[in-house]
């Protein structure tokens, strides 16, 4: 006989378990559950990202990233303040060192301010260099309320917080199909067969997949992009204070390399951004053939690709030449070089594509019958997990689902 639950949550990362610790905490008398394809949680975006809690200076005004990553930032550092999970409020700051750049910093400012984030101050470079004395601008952007953690021990806590609930986990669970039946859904993974009233999508790299497994008509597909990282040598850590990033090409949903101080102290240079041949593609070698033919069977990734080869193609060459990374990152350090930068490590970035090609820059969440998918959840998701999971619970809500009998 299937394992029966009310409220099934596909995926162990950071949102899948906010989710299932929302859940347990606003509706204590659902059976609920959660399956993990890995033999431990958190083990792939949020695991392999630069732990960096975003004030909420990016996004679109309105947007769901705008709206949830502010109050979400909140959330996650009283969360942190409750559960003795460390992380520090650095602040950051945002250099335009090239002329052209400065109106777009100053878009940045505004979209913050109507976003809510709080204390933001444009500097010029003197002022900039008394927070971040090896830097060089014609202005810069200060943002005081970013933050650093670990997320890895952010999701851990959340998985305490849900199993102490009442909830269980249940990993090494791949899932191999979704029915529906008349009272619910049946959802079969590579050990058992569950019974649930309602499903929430939230499998990350994997999360068009599973939404397909539902039959979802989706408007996207997952590709994957690897973000490759140096770590700064320890004799030249001073370097960097805290967090030194650039002014962001609008075009695209990528930050550029920047300079990000870990919680543990080290300091971090990078990512850029490379199409990875896999779907957890952390090395340069790895290669999944089916995959990578999803990714060239699919049109969106050719119209993509006809729009931005040449900034692709500047990438992959930045890949492999550490000295062309050096130079990138000289223009907010300029006294780095390629001599400071010891190999670290990659993560990899579910980036949702539109069939006609477009970045998908907002998260992208679709509701169908008794089913949440989570389609388009990268950064700021680590940050915003708390209020993504008040947002779903909230969705689940309206549309009836929380309720007790099918």
């Amino acid at each position: 006989m299937p394992d029966s639950f009310d409220i099934l949550i596909v995926g162990g990362g950071i949102v899948g378990l906010a989710t299932a610790m929302t859940l347990s905490r606003t509706c204590p008398g659902l059976n609920l559950a959660l399956v993990e394809k890995e033999a431990e949680p958190a083990r792939h975006q949020t695991g392999h990202n630069s732990g960096v809690i975003h004030s909420g200076l990016y996004y679109r005004p309105g947007s769901l990233k705008a709206r949830l990553c502010v109050r979400g930032a909140n959330r996650l550092v009283d969360f942190c303040e409750e559960h003795g999970v460390p992380y520090e409020r650095c602040g950051k700051l945002v250099v335009a060192t090239e002329p052209s750049e400065i109106p777009r910093l100053q878009e940045l400012l505004r979209r913050g301010i109507a976003n809510g984030v709080p204390g933001l101050r444009l500097l010029g470079d003197s002022d900039a260099r008394k927070l971040e004395p090896h830097t060089r601008c014609r202005q810069a952007l200060h943002v005081p309320t970013t933050g650093i953690v670990n997320f890895q021990q952010v999701a851990q806590a959340y998985a305490r917080c849900f199993t102490l609930n009442g909830g269980r986990v249940f990993l090494n669970h791949s899932v191999r199909t979704i029915q529906r039946g008349a009272h619910g859904l049946q959802v079969v993974t590579s050990q058992k067969t569950f019974q649930t009233r309602c499903l929430i999508n939230c499998a990350g790299l994997y999360a068009d997949h599973v939404a397909l497994l539902a039959e979802a008509s989706i408007p996207c597909r997952i590709v994957p992009f690897r973000g490759e990282y140096y770590q700064l040598r320890s004799e030249r850590k001073h370097l960097v204070r805290g967090l030194i990033y650039p002014v962001p090409d609008p075009r695209f949903p990528f930050l550029g390399v920047h300079f990000t101080r870990m919680i543990d102290g080290k300091v971090e240079a990078g990512p850029n951004a490379v199409l990875a041949w896999a779907r957890e593609g952390y090395q340069k070698r790895d290669i999944d053939c089916r995959e990578l033919g999803e990714i060239l069977g699919y049109r969106g990734f050719w119209y993509l690709a006809a729009r931005y080869w040449r900034p692709g193609w500047k990438e992959m060459v930045r890949s492999y030449s550490k000295a062309r990374f050096a130079r990138a990152l000289q223009k907010l350090v300029p006294v780095i070089t390629a001599e400071d930068l010891l190999p670290g490590g990659s993560g990899v970035r579910a980036q949702a594509l539109g069939h006609d090609g477009a970045l998908l820059d907002d998260f992208v969440i679709l509701q169908s019958e008794r089913m949440l998918h989570v389609l388009n959840a990268p950064s700021p998701a680590a940050t915003s997990s708390l209020a993504i999971a008040e947002y779903l619970v909230a969705t689940l809500n309206e549309a009836g689902n929380l309720v007790s009998q099918p």
